[in-house]
């Protein structure tokens, strides 16, 4: 699981926190297909304006899709009414749905375009992927946990994101079959940056990272005809990726 704080932490909004709780919780009392839907978009518009944009993100597309993409369907039922906080959440899996923040720091570093292509390496419930599919042409994901990668892919096809392919597996290796990619995003950390996930990338592409064990550095890699640049970007805390 992640650790407690993944970006450095924000308090929440006072009275608007408690608010979204207690909505949440009415709404937790009723099945999710009854819940209002002018509510919950209202509430990830909420959360773009208050957690995102205005701590600097401003990428439309990225910002479009984390309005588009129900956060709520992909953490723990139990931890819905805290959905669209500035928190990192449970999945039903016992994994972690990060922050919406660092979620959006991560992609937009990626400086995707459409059309272009992503492997993701930890797919876990499948918000980030489900993110990266609203603004890229095709995303690739690899989830070691064969469990995981099977009710992710569901809950894609349930929800319309026909252009992510799920593979379970390890993903030190990538997914060589479908290299080269634009841009490779690893939703946990390692000790170091994986040489495999490079050969893989694109020249011109990017690769984001936590690279570290406790202490760790969101980094950004750029390849290039001559090698990679890498770029510190903000220290993060995040779990370490599980490897076969």
């Amino acid at each position: 699981m992640n650790f407690p704080s993944e970006t450095l932490p924000r308090k929440l909004h006072g009275l608007r926190g408690v608010a979204v709780t207690l909505l949440f919780a009415l709404l937790a009392a009723v099945p999710s297909s009854a819940w209002s839907q002018d509510v919950l978009l209202r509430e990830r518009q909420l959360m773009v304006e208050e957690q995102v944009r205005q701590r600097g993100i401003e990428q439309p597309a990225l910002l479009d899709a984390m309005v588009r993409v129900p956060r709520h369907l992909f953490v723990d039922e139990r931890a819905r009414s805290e959905a669209y906080l500035d928190k990192p959440l449970p999945t039903e899996s016992g994994e972690t749905v990060s922050q919406p923040y660092l979620s959006a720091r991560m992609i937009e570093l990626l400086g995707l375009r459409e059309g272009d292509r992503v492997l993701e390496i930890g797919t876990g419930s499948g918000y980030d992927a489900a993110l990266l599919a609203q603004i890229a042409g095709e995303v690739f994901t690899v989830e070691i946990d064969p469990a995981m990668a099977e009710a992710a892919e569901q809950r894609f096809a349930e929800l319309g994101y026909d252009n992510v392919r799920v593979r379970a597996g390890d993903g030190f290796a990538g997914w060589p079959e479908q290299a080269p990619f634009d841009a490779i995003l690893l939703t946990a950390a390692t000790p170091d940056i994986p040489e495999a996930l490079l050969e893989q990338l694109k020249v011109n592409g990017r690769m984001v990272v936590a690279v570290g064990a406790y202490f760790q550095d969101l980094t950004l890699i750029t390849k290039t005809a001559s090698g990679e640049q890498v770029r510190s970007i903000m220290p993060v805390r995040l779990r370490p990726l599980r490897q076969e």
